[in-house]
């Protein structure tokens, strides 16, 4: 329920989420340093997402990983859609 329900909600402020189908969504930034920057961001909002970049993905695929937890509640899945959506703005990205 809440990996579909955070799925929606990514794709519709214009996040790639990839092709995953299991609770952990990655968030398609491609440049390292954006990844970075946009974990930190979140961090500092309460939202915990790591940025996973080279070596551990190939150069140019950068994103930051949202692992989704069945104790989320709505407002808490709402909360972090909220953060992502400020931090997106933020960092000009277009999603946002």
């Amino acid at each position: 329920k809440n990996v579909d329900y955070l799925r929606k909600g990514f794709t519709d402020l214009g996040f790639d989420i990839g092709k995953s189908e299991t609770p952990i969504i990655p968030v398609m930034l491609g440049d390292e340093d954006l990844a970075k920057a946009f974990s930190a961001k979140l961090y500092e909002e309460g939202v915990f997402a790591s940025a996973i970049c080279f070596p551990m993905v190939p150069k140019g695929t950068a994103r930051v990983r949202v692992i989704v937890s069945a104790s989320f509640s709505q407002e808490d899945c709402d909360a972090g859609l909220a953060a992502f959506k400020k931090v997106g703005a933020e960092l000009s990205l277009r999603a946002a």
